[in-house]
């Protein structure tokens, strides 16, 4: 972000808390205006009531929510897949896969990351061969030839970097080994199960993306016949069970702090387990706020999500910019004070710079009642 002469205010009036996130005026709920997402300036408002409690919502600014599960029919091509979400700079579809790609795949649209919901197997790419399980991300340098060979049912969120790249964040005072240790990125191998799939006789297909649109290009061979490489560019895995989150015991943390990648326009978080805050004035859930500078989408992985009531793995929410939003009612009754030591969720989130459309293929998915999972009851 580059630097910006922000308008300086220094102000104060009525009860308020000197520590954000902490220490609340008595019977209060923080709400958080911010600038460039949470890095920008911010102010913090404390209401008698609930910013969430309404009776009703009207309009296109409401919130989203879709149950991914509900996607059961398989695609042999990630291109099929149906686009869920989407803007100029990204492109996020569910994609269901039960048998091995019949034909290879290759993005030249942007970089791309598979987050592998569900399901194991082997990726095989121009670099070599690479396992995958549940949890992991997958990321595909634009340009790569790929397939998947799953060893089962497979679920895969796949997130497109359009017409540009995925870089990791600047982890500052932290320093590099904060989240992850880059030695945990594992890149393919030229191994015995890549050599041998070289054989394969017969035509082999390559399925290119270029501007939303798909050309296939044929060959006598299998194209996946690479010997070695070198080099500083490759594809990489990463499991969530190897990201260590950040935490602070007397302050809850802004989601920003568990950034994974980057992009131009968006940003990938990973939240995954980790001890709740025990300084008795901390909150202990995610604070209310007015995130108006990116649109938020959250894909929810496994485990109990503690700030959402009726969301269960393998749905996504989508909170739009200008909505204000926060914990639901029943978790409002955990702000303080925690039953257990620790979260225990996995989920992704995404958030995107500029606005996002929802795509055709989410409509049989969404649950139009959502919106209401916040309403204050009469």
């Amino acid at each position: 972000m580059a630097n910006r002469n922000w308008i300086p205010v220094r102000g104060a009036e009525g009860r308020y808390s000197r520590q954000a996130h902490a220490d609340l005026p008595q019977g209060a709920y923080e709400r958080e205006i911010s600038k460039e997402g949470f890095f920008g300036p911010a102010a913090f408002i404390y209401h008698r009531r609930p910013p969430t409690g309404w009776a009703k919502f009207e309009g296109p600014l409401r919130p989203r929510a879709f149950d991914l599960n509900r996607l059961n029919e398989a695609a042999a091509s990630p291109w099929d897949a149906p686009v869920i979400l989407h803007n100029a700079a990204v492109e996020m579809r569910f994609w269901k896969l039960d048998a091995p790609m019949p034909a290879l795949a290759r993005n030249a649209d942007g970089d791309q990351l598979l987050f592998v919901h569900s399901g194991q197997g082997e990726l095989f790419c121009d670099f070599g061969r690479l396992a995958f399980r549940a949890g992991d991300y997958l990321y595909l340098p634009r340009g790569t030839m790929w397939r998947l060979s799953p060893a089962g049912p497979a679920a895969i969120l796949t997130i497109q970097a359009t017409n540009t790249h995925f870089t990791l964040p600047d982890k500052g005072l932290l320093g590099g080994h904060a989240l992850f240790d880059p030695a945990l990125l594992e890149t393919p191998s030229i191994d015995e199960a890549f050599l041998a799939q070289q054989d394969e006789a017969g035509e082999h297909r390559v399925l290119i993306k270029k501007r939303g649109q798909v050309s296939t290009v044929t060959y006598p061979y299998n194209p996946l016949d690479a010997v070695g490489w070198h080099g500083e560019l490759a594809p990489v895995r990463l499991n969530v069970a190897d990201f260590r989150p950040v935490m602070s015991h007397r302050y809850h943390l802004p989601p920003s702090v568990h950034t994974t990648f980057l992009s131009d326009r968006f940003v990938v978080c990973t939240f995954t387990p980790r001890p709740f805050e025990t300084d008795p004035g901390a909150l202990k859930v995610p604070f209310f706020h007015s995130n108006d500078d990116y649109d938020e989408v959250l894909f929810y992985h496994a485990g109990d999500f503690f700030s959402r009531d009726h969301i269960e793995a393998g749905m996504m929410t989508f909170h739009p910019s200008g909505f204000t939003h926060g914990p639901h009612p029943k978790a409002l009754k955990n702000m303080l004070v925690q039953s257990k030591p620790a979260t225990d969720e996995y989920a992704v989130m995404i958030d995107t710079r500029d606005p996002l459309e929802v795509g055709e293929g989410a409509a049989a998915a969404e649950n139009a009642d959502y919106v209401n999972s916040w309403r204050s009851e009469p």
